[in-house]
């Protein structure tokens, strides 16, 4: 994958997570913003933010969430950033980690 491709898949990726995290503000309490192609998520009780950035130099996208970080890589036969570990999309891992912080009610 050229970096242009990488660029359009990281920001469809993150920019769709983005609007489907927004869509759940009403019903739980986070804060999302998306800057300069990275989105952030910030919990207010007990302060935390979970950040997802694109990785251009590496073509990943990486999550710092529940005090670790992750590191997607693009998989064509999923059509999705994956964790290469669990086989977890970018959208699975980050409803995980927004269960653990915010109880299993929540989805996107």
């Amino acid at each position: 994958m050229d970096d242009q491709e990488f660029a359009r898949r990281a920001d469809g990726a993150i920019g769709d997570l983005y609007r489907k995290l927004a869509g759940a503000t009403d019903d739980f309490e986070f804060d999302v913003d998306m800057n300069a192609g990275a989105l952030a998520i910030e919990f207010d009780e007990p302060h935390e933010k979970f950040i997802v950035s694109p990785n251009a130099p590496v073509h990943q996208i990486w999550v710092s969430a529940l005090t670790k970080s992750f590191k997607l890589e693009w998989k064509a036969e999923a059509g999705a950033f994956v964790l290469p570990e669990s086989g977890q999309t970018l959208e699975a891992l980050m409803v995980s980690a927004m269960r653990q912080r915010l109880g299993p009610a929540f989805s996107l």
